[in-house]
Formats: structure tokens, C-alpha cells, sequence
């Protein structure tokens, strides 16, 4: 028997991993200073296209729940696809069933509520390993992902949900870097599964240098099979894509289109390509 058929499959391409575990916790506290110091007319503000802060809290509720129930007591009794839906369309229909139904919850209790499951999730997050296979990150195109990408992902999305709230209320997004940076991390392990369909030699790189504090350096290589993340970077890629942390997120998360993003850009070298990186989504979308 070949003992590498129950190995757990490589995921080198994605790059190093990334360990968001003990950024639960200070998240969900960052969280619930945002919500307690809410005016109660903020909770109607529009936060996202048809969805109130109010709503956005109750849909972060909602993965608090759907994540303890599958993962930390092995219930699996939520919702199911109908027949021929997408990813997409089953993630967002039973988004919108799970905000509506809390509409008639008050924002005082779903804070409360909030405030118990999310230090629980905490909990379960610093306890996992990393390691694991886990539920599939469909926008870095993997599946089983492991855990560690699937946590991080997790992260990204409560830290992008309370940006969104922050921003319905007139506050600036959290530039703390402690966070930010493992956010932008996350978001380019998209870069891979975006460059997917672009054919380029053999060793052509792709990078992308974000600024600031939480900034980094991201490089995509063209190998035989894959773009990957963890080929050495050349002196010259053949494309350099500069942007600023806000541009970065917004892009990722479609809070800004691609040609918005790329006019903001610094662009060194093969436009094509910077085109081709600039269509990165780090959401479900």
C-alpha cells in the first residue's frame, strides 16, 4: 500500500503558514468596543448594501454559531443546497435568511449574545491545529484547506465586518497593524488561484508590495503546474504591483472594483499581468 495516499495533500504553493489564533480574541474585544460605544441610531446606518449595522452584527453572530456548531460540537443539522445552487448563492441565501429571522432582535441583546458566543469562538480558535485539514477557502482555489488558512480566513472576515461598521458610523478603518498586516496576509494567498488562467513562462513572477506598517511583499511564480507563493523572489519580477493597506483590503473584499484599484497602483512592468492581479478577491463573492 502506498502510504502517500493518506497523507494530507501539500499546499507549499500557498506560501508560509499563517497563525491568526491569538488575534481571536483581541478582535472580538476590538469588536465589542465598537458595538458598546454605538449610538442607538447607528444601528440602523447602512453598512453594506442592503444591510444595517444591526444586520452585519447578526450575520457575524451567525458564523460565531455556524462555526461551534460544526467544528467544536459536531452538529450538522444547518442548512443544505438546492439543487443546482452554487457556493455563492447557498452562502448568500442563508446569509440573508439568518438576518432576516434577527431583525427582531434588539441590538442590546444581540451585543450580549455577541459578546458570550464570540469569546467562545476565541476559545475554539486557540485551541485548533493548524496543521488539520479544514473547510475548503474556495477563493485561494483549495479544498480541503488547512486549518490554518481556514482560521485565518475566519479572521479576515470578522475584522472586515467590523470595518464595515466602524465605517457606517463615521470611523476610520482599525489601522492596527497587530491585525491589519495578518488580514492582508491572508487576503493575498488569493494571488495563486487568481493568477490561474495566465499562461506565462516557466519562473515569471508576479509581486505585490503593500505599504506601511502592515505591509508586506507578496510573490507569485509561474511553475509547471501552479502559481505559487513560495518560489525565492528575483531581482526583477516581471510585473510589480505597489498599493496602499486601504486600496489592498477594499480590493480584496470588492469594497473598491479592480479599475479603481489599479488606477490608485504603481505599476512596474508588464501591465497585463498587473491587470490579471488586480481581479483578487478574497471573499465569497
Amino acid at each position: 500500500m502506498n502510504a502517500q495516499l493518506h497523507d494530507p495533500p501539500s499546499h507549499l504553493w500557498l506560501g508560509a503558514p499563517i497563525d491568526a489564533r491569538p488575534l481571536f480574541a483581541p478582535e472580538h474585544a476590538a469588536l465589542m468596543g465598537t458595538l458598546r460605544g454605538l449610538a442607538p441610531t447607528d444601528w440602523a446606518k447602512e453598512a453594506l448594501p442592503g444591510w444595517t449595522v444591526r444586520d452585519v452584527a447578526a450575520h457575524v453572530l451567525g458564523d460565531f454559531y455556524g462555526r461551534l456548531a460544526r467544528d467544536r460540537d459536531a452538529h450538522h443539522e444547518g442548512p443544505t443546497f438546492a439543487p443546482g445552487e452554487t457556493l455563492e448563492s447557498f452562502i448568500h441565501r442563508i446569509n440573508k435568511d439568518w438576518v432576516d429571522a434577527h431583525r427582531r432582535v434588539s441590538p442590546a441583546a444581540l451585543a450580549d449574545t455577541l459578546d458570550l458566543i464570540g469569546g467562545q469562538i476565541a476559545q475554539f480558535f486557540e485551541a485548533t491545529d493548524p496543521d488539520v485539514p479544514s473547510l475548503g477557502v474556495s477563493w485561494a482555489g483549495v479544498d480541503p484547506a488547512p486549518m490554518w488558512l481556514d482560521s485565518a480566513r475566519d479572521f479576515t472576515e470578522f475584522w472586515t465586518h467590523r470595518q464595515q461598521i466602524r465605517h457606517a458610523v463615521g470611523q476610520d478603518t482599525d489601522p492596527d497593524p497587530r491585525l491589519l498586516s495578518v488580514v492582508l496576509d491572508t487576503f493575498m494567498r488569493a494571488l495563486p488561484h487568481t493568477l490561474r488562467k495566465v499562461a506565462a513562462p516557466v519562473g515569471t513572477q508576479v509581486q505585490v508590495r503593500i505599504d506601511g506598517p502592515a505591509g508586506g511583499t507578496w510573490t507569485a511564480t509561474a511553475t509547471e503546474d501552479v502559481w505559487s507563493l513560495t518560489e525565492p523572489a528575483a531581482e526583477r519580477p516581471a510585473t510589480l504591483i505597489y498599493l496602499d493597506a486601504e486600496t489592498a483590503w477594499r480590493l480584496c473584499t470588492r469594497g473598491i472594483q479592480p479599475d479603481t484599484a489599479l488606477a490608485r497602483a504603481r505599476i512596474d512592468g508588464n501591465r497585463d499581468l498587473a491587470v490579471a492581479a488586480c481581479r483578487i478577491v478574497s471573499i465569497v463573492y
